[in-house]
C-alpha cells in the first residue's frame, strides 16, 4: 500500500507542475500585485481543488463528468471567467495610461479578491472533475476503502499544489527587483493576458 501511495503522489506530482490556467491567474496576481497576494490566490486554487474533492467522494463530480450537458455550462463559465480575467486587466492597463500615471505603477493591481479569484477559476475547471472521477479512483491504495483512498489523495493534490505554486510566488519574490521594472512588468503582465484568454478558448474549445 505505501508504494502505490508513493507512486501515486508521484503521478499527482507530475500533473501539479503542469503549467495552466492556475498558473497564470497566479502568476498574474503575484507580478501585478506582490507575493501575498500570489499566496491567497494559491490558497484560493487549493480550496478549489478540496471542493471537487468533496463533490468527488460525494459521487456528484461523476455526475458532471458523464453529463455532456452539465460538463458545457461548467465549462464555457470557466472559459469566460478566464478571458474575462484577461480583458479586464488589458482594460485597467489602458485606463492606466489614460488617466497619465507613471510607467512604474502604470498597470493597477487586478480587482476582486485574490482567494475568491482562485477558488472560481479552480472551481469552474470541469477538467478537474474528470481527473478526478476518471483517474484518481485508479491511484488510490487498495488497502484502504474508495473514499477513504480519494479523500487522502484529494488531500495529498492540494498540499502538492499550495507547495509547487506557493514556491513559485516566492520565486518570483526573489526576483522581484527584476520584476519591479516598468518594462519587465508590462511584459510579463501582456504575457499573463495573452495566456488567460489563450487557456479561455483552450478551455472553450476542449472536448471532454
Amino acid at each position: 500500500m505505501v508504494y502505490e501511495f508513493l507512486a501515486a503522489a508521484g503521478v499527482l506530482a507530475l500533473l501539479t507542475m503542469v503549467p495552466g490556467p492556475d498558473m497564470a491567474v497566479v502568476t498574474r496576481r503575484a507580478v501585478a500585485a506582490g507575493w501575498r497576494d500570489g499566496l491567497r490566490t494559491v490558497a484560493g486554487i487549493s480550496t478549489g481543488l478540496l471542493v471537487w474533492g468533496v463533490l468527488s467522494v460525494a459521487g456528484l463530480a461523476a455526475v458532471l463528468a458523464a453529463s455532456a450537458t452539465a460538463y458545457t455550462v461548467v465549462k464555457l463559465a470557466g472559459a469566460v471567467y478566464l478571458v474575462l480575467l484577461g480583458v479586464q486587466s488589458l482594460l485597467a492597463a489602458r485606463r492606466g495610461r489614460h488617466d497619465g500615471k507613471p510607467a512604474a505603477v502604470e498597470t493597477p493591481p487586478p480587482s476582486g479578491h485574490p482567494w475568491r479569484t482562485g477558488l472560481v477559476s479552480n472551481v469552474l475547471n470541469p477538467k478537474i472533475a474528470v481527473f478526478y472521477t476518471g483517474l484518481l479512483p485508479t491511484l488510490a491504495p487498495h488497502g484502504l476503502s474508495p473514499h477513504t483512498g480519494m479523500s487522502l489523495l484529494v488531500l495529498v493534490h492540494a498540499a502538492l499544489t499550495v507547495v509547487w505554486l506557493g514556491g513559485y510566488v516566492l520565486l518570483l519574490a526573489r526576483a522581484r527587483a527584476f520584476f519591479a521594472r516598468a518594462t519587465v512588468r508590462r511584459t510579463m503582465e501582456r504575457i499573463t493576458r495573452v495566456v488567460l484568454i489563450g487557456f479561455g478558448v483552450k478551455v472553450a474549445t476542449a472536448q471532454a
